[in-house]
């Protein structure tokens, strides 16, 4: 029996002919996709029809790279000496930030931060918490955010040993600790991630290298999103940050690269080869002004590149934008990056970097039904089959997501979260918020 029939839809399926069905309509069954652009079958009543006439229909995005966390720090009046560069960003707020984080807080960011990705059309997001007073069990509280909103996670510790090498160790081992916990499918699962290469030993690097190889996990690494990559390791070994993680022997089909701001040629030759993909935050990139990633090199040598936040904007839309315009700025061509090709970037690439290609990222029968629907009847002009693409690409905003679906469910109806408490959920962000505020100096004690 179908549980939830989606009929009348412009779809964007997102599959490997990037076909758009006018009209079209999906049925689901136990959380997966069984038939895609016919109608229901003669006799078939469906649990749950949803008349999606008028709305565009399609995947849910997939943030490649996220710090929940970071929610918490959304308009802190920091009182600090202005950060001149990147070197400075991390000294002077993310590592203090770091030291003051509670496992509770920990919970309430990515209870925040689910809500917003929800509200905004993002269904799948890889997450790296850093918390150096708060390790152990601190993915549990994440994972049971995320299991609350309803939506899918793949969760991490940062390991580093920018203080110790011990503490890098426990780091390690926690999201070890997490991913044999797991259990296989879950819609919250685990992953090795490592800071930078500027924070971590090899030793480190070949640990988590042999435990992601034993598990058949995912590994992420922040790599040359500042210059203090690249010079550390030139200072430290004479090579450049994607030479000394191959050498070092991680780089694999199971390596997602976050930023890869300052690579050349010759390491984008070695992300090639090794089969490493990467996630582009270009949002944040200007926010911490870094510089621009290659990113329209690695689209032509066929480095698969997902879009991520690096947990600045949680709107998915507001990140294909960016991305879009940036590099023809950037390069002074309007030509570079399709608007298809961004959208890509957004979900079937997202899901390529975790190995999850054939369950997300596109609509077609046989994968998980993870689903948006799109009211665009504010857009001025005409949403047709040959329009839709650029209208979700320059018109669509996540305030325009009315419907989503996880795994079948739905977790969004006609903007309301039918899985948390909107009011609740801010009232435990801001008591969080304020905690945190007082630690880092930005406000007074109550």
């Amino acid at each position: 029996m179908v549980d939830l029939f989606i009929k009348n839809g412009l779809i964007v399926t997102m599959d490997k002919e990037r076909r758009i069905i006018s009209d079209g309509s999906i049925s689901i069954e136990d959380g997966r996709i069984v038939e895609i652009g016919r109608g229901i079958k003669p006799g078939e009543k469906p649990a749950e029809t949803i008349d999606a006439k008028h709305k565009i229909v399609m995947p849910g995005l997939i943030c490649s790279h996220t710090h929940l966390y970071g929610m918490l720090l959304r308009g802190a009046p920091l009182k600090i000496e202005p950060p001149t560069d990147f070197s400075q960003i991390l000294t002077r707020i993310w590592w203090p930030m770091d030291e003051a984080m509670t496992r509770e807080d920990a919970y309430a960011s990515a209870l925040v931060s689910c809500m917003e990705f929800i509200k905004t059309g993002t269904t799948l997001f890889a997450d790296t918490f850093s918390g150096p007073n708060a390790i152990a069990g601190v993915l549990d509280r994440i994972a049971a955010a995320v299991e609350q909103s309803g939506m899918r996670g793949i969760i991490a510790f940062e390991a580093t040993e920018r203080r110790t090498h011990a503490e890098g160790a426990r780091g390690v081992r926690e999201n070890e600790r997490f991913i044999k916990k797991v259990k296989k499918g879950a819609r919250v699962r685990g992953m090795f991630s490592i800071h930078a290469s500027f924070t971590v030993s090899d030793e480190l690097l070949h640990y988590v290298r042999e435990l992601a190889s034993r598990y058949k996990a995912p590994i992420t690494i922040h790599t040359s999103e500042g210059l203090v990559d690249v010079y550390h390791n030139y200072e430290r070994f004479g090579k450049r940050t994607i030479e000394r993680l191959s050498d070092a022997g991680l780089l694999g089909p199971d390596v997602v690269l976050a930023h890869c701001v300052h690579v050349n040629d010759d390491e984008l030759a070695l992300i090639k080869r090794a089969g490493a993909k990467v996630a582009h935050n270009p949002m944040s990139n200007m926010l911490n002004a870094v510089g621009v990633a290659p990113v329209v090199k690695m689209l032509a040598m066929g480095i698969p590149v997902g879009l991520g936040n690096d947990g600045y904007i949680f709107d998915g839309f507001e990140n294909i934008r960016a991305a879009f315009l940036l590099h023809k700025a950037m390069l002074r061509d309007p030509r570079v990056i399709s608007p298809t090709e961004v959208l890509e970037m957004a979900t079937i690439r997202g899901a390529e970097l975790y190995g999850l290609e054939s369950e997300l990222g596109s609509l077609e029968t046989g994968k998980l039904a993870d689903i948006i629907i799109i009211d665009p009847s504010t857009a001025p002009t005409p949403v047709r089959p040959e329009s839709v693409i650029g209208h979700l690409v320059n018109t669509i905003d996540g305030d325009d997501v009315e419907t989503v679906i996880v795994g079948g469910n739905v977790v969004m109806r006609e903007r309301k979260l039918l899985t948390l408490d909107e009011e609740e959920v801010i009232r435990i962000a801001r008591r969080s918020a304020e905690r945190l505020w007082q630690k880092l100096g930005a406000m007074g004690g109550s």
